[in-house]
């Protein structure tokens, strides 16, 4: 009882100071200040910086004080810590990592393992995206294309990309292509979707002005459409992308030689749970990073996102 009360006033501590810190940010913030109204205003919303390292430290000192850590001054009593090789102390993944960084794993490097995941995801994304985008604007700006494919995706969508691991590998066996093509699919259906979303949401009257002004289908598309629907394609792009970045491990479960899917796999078998948790950590650090940059570039390039 004495731990966990002192477990609640960490964490009320925590958050008070968070709280405080995050208060005087905003205030400092002369958009912020500017604004009456915030509650219901998304562009009023930022992430509080201060928020987000309080809770990764958070979970940290839980995960070190539950394993028996040194390397935290809380340490919870013996029969609640569980044993090493169902959830090893953080040190022991670090000094997994520098292991690994340095020596290799399975006769390759961590950077090798690592990059040929991330070029998978990108290469299969990047199929599904230069097919589901214009396969998305088709079925919002034509009657006989939406009614044609309409059925095919909303019948693809809901199927989760690993059901179809078994087909893929039986048409196309277990090399590169075949995971290539279980991405590219993943990809592709979500890709789709957020196109048709973001043409189906572009405001009536912005039309009938561009016509109105003497503007060609052509135009029409290029100056008003597309720029209406690339805040939704870039949303269907970070959701496409954790998708493919989540399945592109599970396909490396089966009959691959590297990667971080591949990593996770054999350590299992070994009870190595220290580079199970090391191929976690790295999987949601990379994927986390991938997302920030996306959110980065749609700042940068669609800067117009939110106000109308």
């Amino acid at each position: 009882m004495t731990l966990l009360l002192i477990y609640i006033a960490l964490l009320a501590t925590i958050w008070a100071l968070t709280a405080w810190l995050s208060t005087r940010i905003r205030s400092r913030d002369g958009m912020a200040a500017r604004k009456t109204v915030t509650f219901g205003d998304e562009s009023a919303i930022r992430p509080s910086r201060v928020a987000s390292v309080a809770s990764v430290a958070v979970v940290f000192l839980i995960w070190a004080a539950f394993t028996g850590s040194s390397w935290t001054f809380i340490h919870a009593p013996a029969d609640w810590q569980m044993r090493p090789i169902w959830l090893p102390p953080p040190e022991n993944v670090w000094f997994r990592l520098l292991d690994i960084a340095a020596n290799g794993y399975r006769n390759f490097t961590l950077w090798e393992h690592l990059s040929i995941s991330i070029w998978r995801v990108f290469t299969g994304f990047f199929f599904g995206a230069l097919i589901g985008i214009p396969l998305g604007f088709a079925m919002g700006l034509n009657s006989f294309l939406r009614g044609w494919f309409d059925p095919i995706v909303e019948f693809m969508r809901p199927v989760p990309p690993l059901a179809l691991i078994p087909l893929v590998i039986i048409w196309y066996g277990i090399d590169e292509k075949a995971k290539i093509i279980l991405l590219f699919l993943a990809a592709l259906w979500i890709m789709a979707i957020a196109a048709r979303s973001g043409v189906a949401g572009v405001k009536l009257s912005k039309v009938h002005a561009a016509y109105s002004l003497g503007a060609s289908k052509w135009q029409l598309l290029r100056h008003v459409i597309m720029p209406n629907a690339l805040p939704d394609i870039f949303t269907g792009a970070r959701v496409a992308m954790g998708v493919c970045w989540g399945t592109v491990v599970a396909a490396e479960l089966v009959a691959a030689e590297k990667g971080a899917g591949f990593t996770i796999m054999v350590a299992s078998r070994f009870m190595q749970t220290d580079i199970v948790l090391m191929g976690i950590i790295l999987i949601g650090v990379i994927g986390y990073s991938i997302d920030v940059a996306m959110r980065m570039l749609e700042r940068w390039l669609v800067p117009w996102k939110g106000r109308g």
